[in-house]
């Protein structure tokens, strides 16, 4: 791997993992805020990229609340496409290879089987098509380039669908959870490792990386839950009709992660493992048997 680095939305959920990983693999690390770089403004990724030099950039500046996304249409295109744009025809220019994290949503949920990088996209919500039109300006910007398309995220820097569900735990006796949504839940620490990888072996275009195995949100909350040792909350499977939400969802979004497994010659862990990985670093996992009040 090249040794300067500069991670945009280094704040956020992933780019923390991301900045960890990258500076204990000994790398140059630059990690820019929101406050520090906003990737909308082009001016700003110019100034900053020409004068810190980087050999590689990693894009983990987003606008990722998806039922937001919906009323704030403006803003989620302004962060998730023009923001992109904005870096990749930077990037060309000072010739540094852009790294851009995408996601599942980008597909409409009607394949019958995990869908490959090649599928062709067609997203049913304002947050996946805006993120479609970032990978869209990145590819159109001819920089070398790498786009990662992951899903379901969770870690310990930020919220997210566990995190809200153990919450729900300690002020509810019951909770309902979608169960005919279809996803890979990923631990951004499991998907940091993995970029640092795929930067180490040269990949480049478009590659899918979440941890192995799928799962309903129902699903999710469940093992969770028993990982956590919860067992006074009954968690109730519901369709997507009766817990509606601002933005659609695709019923099924499973990734085929093949392509990074061939480049990298190693394949995720699942992400029941990852689940507890998380619990274990957030001091949540109880033993087999034990009891969460």
């Amino acid at each position: 791997m090249k040794n300067r680095v500069l991670v945009t939305g280094a704040c956020g959920m992933l780019g923390k993992d991301v900045v960890k990983v990258l500076e204990e693999r000994g790398l140059d690390v630059t990690a820019l805020s929101r406050k520090e770089l906003d990737i909308t403004e082009k001016g700003q990724c110019a100034s900053l990229l020409k004068d810190i030099r980087p050999e590689i950039v990693i894009n983990c500046a987003a606008f990722t609340k998806v039922d937001l996304c919906e009323e704030e249409s403006t803003l989620a295109f302004d962060v998730n496409a023009k923001g992109p744009k904005n870096l990749a025809d930077v990037c060309k220019e000072i010739g540094t290879k852009l790294v851009h994290i995408s996601t599942d949503y980008v597909f409409d949920g009607t394949s019958s089987r995990p869908y490959r990088e090649d599928d062709q996209p067609n997203p049913i919500n304002i947050y996946g098509k805006s993120k479609l039109q970032g990978e869209e300006a990145v590819r159109k910007s001819d920089s070398d380039h790498l786009i990662v398309r992951t899903s379901w995220l969770f870690g310990k820097n930020g919220p997210n669908f566990i995190r809200t569900m153990l919450k729900l735990s300690r002020e509810k006796e019951l909770v309902q959870v979608v169960d005919d949504q279809r996803g890979r839940p990923t631990y951004t620490k499991d998907l940091a490792r993995g970029i640092a990888l795929l930067i180490e072996k040269g990949a480049f275009g478009t590659v899918n990386l979440a941890n192995s195995g799928s799962c309903s949100w129902y699903e999710l909350c469940c093992l969770a839950f028993e990982q956590a040792g919860i067992k006074n909350v009954k968690v109730v499977p519901v369709s997507s009709e009766v817990f509606k939400r601002p933005a659609k969802r695709p019923r099924y979004s499973v990734l085929d992660l093949s392509r990074f497994k061939a480049i990298t010659g190693s394949s995720p862990r699942s992400w029941k493992e990852a689940v507890k990985g998380y619990l274990e670093e957030m001091g949540l996992a109880l033993g087999p048997g034990t009891t969460r009040g």
